[in-house]
C-alpha cells in the first residue's frame, strides 16, 4: 500500500488545504477598539452593526470601530455582551458557547475586550487554540488517535479531530487549557496530560458563514501508552480511531465525506507528519506543505477603497 510519500496523497492534501485556506474573497474591514486592530468585518455584518448606532460603532468604508467612549475593558466588554446577546436573538450567532475569549491584539497583550464565544468569528477577532496528538510510539508504525466530533456540534459536526482540541478561554493559559481539555474530550488524567510537548503553531484563518475564522493553534504531541484506550467527558466526540502515520496523511487528503479531518486538525496532523520525517525531503512538495501552516498568520487582504 502507498505510503505518506505517494505523490498522489501530497498532492491531494495540498490542494484541498491550499483551497480551504484561500485569502478569504470578500471586502473586510478592520474591527478596532482601544485603538488596536482586533478583528474583521465583512461588509454584510458591518452594515448590521452600523444600526446599532454610533454610540457603540463608529463604522466607516475603511473600519468598524467601537466607539471611543467605551474607554476601558469592562466598558467595552459590557457593550459586546449586549451586541452579543441582540444578534443571538437574531439568529446571527449559531454556535453560542456560553463561555468567554479574551480578545487582544497578541497573545501575551492586555485584553482589550471581552467576548461570547460564538460571537468571535462574527467579528473576526483572533482566536488561539490549543490541540493534542495522541501519539502511540510502542506500535510499529507509530500510531495516532483522531476523535469524531458529534453530530450536534455547532461547528464542524461529525468530522475526524485531533483527539484534543479545545479553544483557550479567557482566564486559561494553554496549558491549563490542554489539561482541561485533554480530560473531558479523551479522559486523560492530568499527570499523563501534563506531560504534554508542544511541538508548534499553526495558524488557520478562513472565511466561513458565522464569519472569519483567524485562529492560532498550539500544537501538542502527547505520548500515550499502548493500552490506553480515549473515554469522552463532555459528549463532544462519539468515538476514537487509531490510525498510523500513512493512515493519517491519507485521512487529511480527504476532501468529503463521514472520514474528512477538519480543517485545523489537518493542519496539526500535516505539521506533525513534516516533523517526524513523514514527507521525504527530496519531495517536490515539501516546500509548499510546510508553507501551509503560516497561511493563515497574517491579516486579510487590505479592504479596496469604495
Amino acid at each position: 500500500m502507498a505510503g505518506v510519500s505517494a505523490p498522489a496523497i501530497l498532492a491531494a492534501i495540498h490542494a484541498r488545504l491550499d483551497r480551504a485556506l484561500r485569502p478569504p474573497a470578500l471586502h473586510l474591514r478592520p474591527f478596532v477598539a482601544a485603538s488596536a486592530r482586533l478583528g474583521f468585518v465583512d461588509d454584510a455584518r458591518a452594515a448590521r452593526l452600523e444600526r446599532f448606532g454610533p454610540r457603540l460603532f463608529q463604522v466607516r468604508a475603511d473600519r468598524v470601530e467601537l466607539a471611543g467612549v467605551l474607554d476601558d475593558e469592562r466598558s467595552r466588554s459590557a457593550a459586546m455582551a449586549d451586541v452579543a446577546a441582540t444578534l443571538r436573538a437574531e439568529g446571527a450567532l449559531p454556535g453560542w458557547r456560553d463561555e468567554l475569549y479574551r480578545v487582544a491584539p497578541a497573545f501575551d497583550a492586555p485584553a482589550a475586550l471581552h467576548i461570547e464565544r460564538g460571537a468571535a468569528r462574527y467579528f473576526g477577532v483572533r482566536t488561539w487554540a490549543a490541540h493534542v496528538n495522541g501519539i502511540v510510539r510502542t506500535t510499529r508504525p507509530m500510531s495516532m488517535w483522531l476523535a469524531r466530533r458529534s453530530p450536534t456540534k455547532a461547528t464542524d459536526p461529525g468530522m475526524l479531530d485531533n483527539l484534543v482540541a479545545g479553544g483557550i478561554s479567557a482566564g486559561l493559559s494553554v496549558e491549563a487549557t490542554v489539561i482541561k481539555e485533554s480530560w473531558e474530550e479523551a479522559g486523560i488524567g492530568e499527570a499523563l496530560a501534563a506531560t504534554a510537548h508542544r511541538t508548534g503553531i499553526v495558524h488557520v484563518m478562513r472565511a466561513l458563514p458565522d464569519g472569519l475564522q483567524h485562529e492560532t493553534i498550539f500544537a501538542y504531541d502527547l505520548d500515550l501508552p499502548a493500552d490506553f484506550r480515549p473515554v469522552n467527558q463532555d459528549g463532544e466526540a462519539t468515538g476514537h480511531r487509531l490510525v498510523d502515520a500513512d493512515d493519517a496523511a491519507r485521512a487529511i487528503a480527504i476532501d468529503s465525506g463521514p472520514d474528512e479531518v477538519t480543517v485545523d486538525a489537518s493542519l496539526v496532523v500535516l505539521d506533525f507528519l513534516l516533523r517526524h520525517g513523514r514527507i521525504g525531503s527530496g519531495e517536490p512538495l515539501l516546500a509548499a506543505l510546510a508553507a501551509l501552516r503560516d497561511r493563515g498568520a497574517g491579516d486579510p487582504p487590505a479592504p479596496v477603497a469604495r
